[in-house]
């Protein structure tokens, strides 16, 4: 495994662990042949000119790289190979239609920018970079209140906001576009950097939003792969005092790079963490398009989670509008990968990630996956509050009537994700023992191979599986022109994933026999 004076960007993508922040973009960011961020090849070459020599030899897999990042013979079973890993002299990102998109470059930080001896403290994958227990003892040595789920924290509370129009614009309760506007109404913070719609081959970016009505432009969920480059050079050539918003692995990347960076330690004061399962590629959109019958170029708008108050809110609608102006929607529970925990499209880093409610962030938000929340498709909110000054902002707003929260316990809110503390935890730790990587990933969750049931190491086995063919499968309906060598590959991977999962159909009721447990 590369040391730390010597890690680069090439290593960490070569072994399937860049999530695609951007944090390292010292040139920008490109799409690669799977729909996924990563960075450019100008990056990848400044990191490369200011460190020469060739990167360590792999002895592990590189679960999503790019076939021509590559070299050697490469078995079909995710997560091995029997080839030396690239060297950074042959990485690449070639696009395959997608085209780079770069992000331009960034304006030096204080320290060494582009360096390896940076990028190993602020890449939030780096085995050597700080982690999240030791981030939020450092941001929170006050707090209360500690879980070894939820991390440390003031208080938590389940609910909504009662402010119009927060709840009805997003997609859940409307506490996170909630906080920000207060934020920004009380003086705070000058702007918010959050994920909106966009134009182009990108159909969502990073903006920093300066307004209320700005911010509501950001409501609603987007499982689409996006990007930090672009915001963070603006943070660092225009003063002020910032919010980002962002999944757990963004808001450990924006952590760790205040720590190196005075500047951005200055103007980024306060993080609104969103819970997160895993990160999709922009394929899965290309597969609604598939599904729904329509061309992929045709598609303008995309929304991933329709709401509709009058049905329960984890029944997600897929919602795409076209170039003229037309609209086609599918529920997800009709799409051939509309089952969230099978894993299609995710990017390879989330198999290595432990943090599932966003521990760095001032406040944290999900959404309520119990009854009765779950179904009231109005929207419900769970919420972890850690800073003091946001707690005491959400406590004088509880007692107003702006909003409508109560108290519960962390027992209560890991709860309401327990599938994915399951996958991140337990799934974690058995998935360490087999998935070798070239860059070893350092967790707080002990590698185990013991203590998980058969069915169990199936259906971790079968997600890792599903996660990497459906790159693949995907790009090779694309190339083809032939959306049905995907779509008819998921269909069969969902009805095993499901029969394992949830003891479905004809094959569940067997497999729930051979192990002797009635179906």
């Amino acid at each position: 495994m590369p040391s730390p004076d010597t890690l680069t960007p090439a290593d960490i993508t070569a072994s399937g662990l860049c999530i695609g922040c951007g944090g390292c973009a010292t040139k920008g960011m490109a799409w690669d042949k799977y729909g996924q961020r990563k960075p450019s090849p100008a990056t990848l070459a400044d990191y490369n000119n200011r460190h020469p020599g060739p990167v360590p030899a792999s002895t592990a897999p590189q679960p999503d790289q790019p076939i021509e990042a590559r070299h050697g013979v490469c078995r079909d079973e995710p997560g091995m190979t029997d080839r030396p890993a690239p060297t950074s002299a042959t990485t690449q990102f070639p696009g395959e239609g997608r085209g780079p998109v770069p992000t331009g470059p960034m304006p030096d930080p204080v320290g060494r920018p582009g360096t390896s001896e940076t990028f190993a403290a602020t890449c939030p994958f780096s085995p050597t970079a700080r982690n999240e227990d030791q981030l939020a003892l450092a941001r929170f040595p006050a707090a209360p209140h500690h879980d070894a789920r939820l991390g440390r924290y003031e208080a938590n509370y389940v609910g909504h906001a009662e402010q119009a129009p927060f709840r009805e614009r997003g997609s859940s309760g409307g506490m996170v576009s909630w906080v920000a506007a207060d934020l920004l109404a009380s003086g705070k913070i000058d702007g918010v950097a959050h994920v909106i719609p966009a134009t182009g081959d990108r159909l969502f970016h990073y903006r920093i939003s300066r307004t209320p009505e700005q911010i509501l432009e950001g409501a609603r969920s987007r499982y689409y792969p996006v990007d930090l480059a672009e915001v963070l050079q603006e943070i660092r050539s225009t003063p002020g005092r910032y919010a980002i918003v962002g999944i757990p692995c963004f808001i450990k990347a924006v952590s760790l790079l205040r720590e190196q960076d005075p500047i951005l330690h200055d103007r980024i004061t306060h993080l609104l963490g969103l819970f997160c399962g895993h990160m999709k590629s922009a394929q899965f959109v290309d597969s609604f398009a598939w599904q729904l019958d329509v061309p992929r170029q045709d598609v303008r708008a995309v929304e991933y989670r329709r709401k509709d108050p009058d049905r329960p809110a984890n029944w997600y609608t897929a919602h795409l509008t076209l170039n003229d102006g037309t609209a086609r929607w599918q529920d997800w529970f009709h799409l051939a990968d509309g089952d969230w925990g099978a894993g299609f499209f995710q990017n390879s880093a989330c198999d290595a990630c432990d943090d599932v409610v966003a521990e760095c962030a001032d406040v944290s938000f999900g959404d309520a996956w119990v009854e009765p929340y779950s179904s009231d498709g109005r929207g419900t909110n769970v919420v972890i509050v850690r800073s003091p000054e946001i707690a005491a902002s959400i406590a004088a707003a509880i007692n107003n009537g702006r909003l409508d929260l109560k108290a519960v316990d962390a027992d209560f809110i890991a709860n309401t994700q327990a599938a994915g503390f399951r996958q991140r935890r337990d799934g974690l730790a058995y998935r360490l023992t087999w998935q070798k990587r070239r860059v070893t990933p350092v967790k707080r969750v002990a590698p185990r191979a013991t203590g998980h049931p058969p069915r169990r190491r199936a259906i971790y086995r079968t997600r890792a599986a599903i996660a990497y063919w459906s790159h693949r499968m995907a790009w090779a309906a694309n190339r083809l022109r032939w959306p049905a060598l995907y779509t008819r590959w998921a269909r069969a991977s969902l009805y095993i994933y499901q029969a394992l999962a949830y003891k479905r159909g004809r094959l569940g009721r067997w497999l729930a026999r051979l192990a002797g447990v009635e179906g």
